[in-house]
């Protein structure tokens, strides 16, 4: 009797577990997205990883530095702590890893040491340099403009110099003036020019900033093997020329003698990493397609100091919020997979010129043609808490699922309300987007970029402590539930028609 009664105890605490774990198992798979996304974010989780990355131990998180990767191993050790894998298998080398980081070989560039540039000789005293190249250069110099393409029609700028005004006939301000350079150096480049001199229109506060990021060393990517016309380049020079005193003088006066030498550039070596994991999906065929969750985790360093003697560049919106994003939804994901993969790539080298993810679209661990959205996340401010600004949220056949996330936590999507600041063009999201992966950028609320935006842009005082908590919470649940919604969107999101880069779309996927 006394056996029968074990047994029957036996049978009836099997019973009890087994009906828990299928009560437990029918919560799970009837639990909204919403509770889905409510269940792993919160204020203190957010404050913690924010808190952590802006602090002053980190020193601004500038990449290279050991800062710099002690931002990297928390990232690598959160991710490790949600369950987020390494990618096992590198597409490229076809190498088995375990590990969350992809090194990345830098140089660290001094300034140069000698730099003179004098036009029908009078020398520029206020100059910076964009793009080097050893030269001794004396001869003819042509002005073109903004130096755009309508600009060098019926121009010969062969082994000659190129001088340009800043910006673009509607692109005034500094920041986006900036994301024309590559534009303009392709096109300086293409026409045989030696050297581009750029006029910039700036204040004195704007040029110190400029002075101060440019005539201290820089950082770009190593090559294995420079070529010789590497080597040779095109030297890209940009000078002071507020309200384009000089600018007009030229523009009547097309052709001048120009002296150019720059000399003295030393290099080394240095290793910085992107952190990268994944989750596999769920669904047997949609798995086979990634969505990459994105945001750069390095900032300016220590620089000029504020007014109260603050040295250091804490980069708590730009850009902890945006790797906390990521973070919050790679622990979303990790707890409650979502039918199509996810891969989680944290970038260092943004700051110093997308490197980060330029690197990757060149080195990728997984093929580029499974990665069908890439959901990027950076910020300089907001000025605006009722809203998200989606940088390309009409770009994208996911617009819709982005609003609807929005909607459900009380704020509202809206698309860039700066297009004057070239935005698109000026995060990580840029390198998949000409690769042909759609790629739009979340950032925190603005209706114009100034106010709160500019203040707290690229500035000390962009600290943890000045954020707002409430704010962001409801920012981060959007971010998670717009990712679980394309993610598990029957439909493959795709660029609208007629887009800028549909044509690279449909060649990537081949369709």
């Amino acid at each position: 009797m006394h056996r029968f009664n074990q047994f029957s105890n036996y049978i009836m605490k099997y019973t009890f577990l087994l009906i828990s774990f299928l009560l437990t198992t029918i919560t799970l798979y009837s639990q909204s997205e919403k509770e889905k996304v409510e269940t792993t974010i919160t204020k203190n989780k957010i404050e913690g990883h924010i808190y952590f990355l802006a602090d002053d131990l980190l020193k601004g998180r500038q990449t290279g530095t050991p800062e710099n990767k002690i931002a990297a191993v928390y990232l690598a050790n959160t991710l490790r702590s949600y369950g987020v894998k390494p990618v096992t298998q590198n597409v490229m080398t076809g190498s088995n890893t375990e590990s969350y980081f992809q090194e990345i070989k830098l140089n660290k560039v001094s300034p140069v040491k000698r730099l003179l540039l004098a036009i029908d000789g009078k020398e520029l005293k206020r100059k910076v340099v964009l793009k080097p190249s050893k030269m001794e250069f004396t001869g003819e110099a042509v002005y073109l403009g903004y130096g755009l393409e309508s600009d060098y029609k019926g121009k010969n700028v062969s082994e000659k110099i190129v001088i340009v005004r800043s910006g673009a006939p509607k692109v005034t301000d500094i920041r986006a003036a900036f994301g024309l350079v590559e534009q303009k150096e392709q096109l300086a480049k293409e026409h045989g020019a030696v050297a581009l001199i750029e006029l910039v229109d700036a204040n004195e506060t704007t040029w110190g900033y400029i002075d101060h990021n440019f005539n201290s060393d820089r950082i770009e990517i190593a090559k294995e093997k420079e070529s010789n016309d590497a080597k040779k380049g095109l030297a890209y020079l940009w000078v002071h020329d507020e309200n384009n005193i000089l600018a007009k003088s030229l523009e009547s006066n097309n052709y001048m003698t120009t002296k150019l030498m720059i000399e003295g550039e030393n290099k080394h070596t240095i290793i910085s990493q992107n952190v990268i994991g994944m989750v596999e999906g769920t669904d047997p065929l949609l798995k086979n397609e990634f969505i990459i969750y994105a945001a750069h985790y390095d900032h300016v360093g220590i620089g000029k100091p504020d007014e109260t003697g603050d040295e250091i560049y804490n980069g708590a919106r730009d850009n902890a919020v945006g790797t906390t994003t990521v973070l919050s939804i790679a622990e979303n994901i990790a707890k409650y997979p979502t039918k199509r993969s996810a891969l989680f790539i944290l970038f260092t080298g943004e700051e110093k010129g997308l490197l980060g993810s330029q690197y990757y679209v060149e080195n990728p661990l997984l093929p580029l043609n499974k990665m069908v959205y890439c959901f990027n996340s950076d910020n300089g401010g907001d000025n605006d808490t009722s809203i998200i600004s989606i940088i390309g949220l009409s770009r994208t056949t996911a617009a819709a699922n982005i609003k609807e996330s929005a909607t459900t936590f009380g704020l509202k999507a809206i698309d860039d309300a700066a297009p004057e600041q070239n935005l698109f063009e000026r995060s990580d999201n840029i390198h998949f987007a000409r690769k042909g992966i759609p790629a739009p950028t979340f950032s925190l609320g603005f209706q114009s970029f100034d106010g709160d935006v500019t203040k707290y842009y690229h500035q000390p005082c962009d600290e943890a402590n000045n954020l707002d908590y409430d704010y962001l919470l409801k920012f981060f649940q959007s971010y998670v539930l717009a990712g679980r919604l394309i993610a598990n969107d029957p439909k493959t999101p795709r660029w609208t028609a007629n887009d800028k880069y549909e044509a690279a779309g449909k060649a990537l996927y081949g369709k």
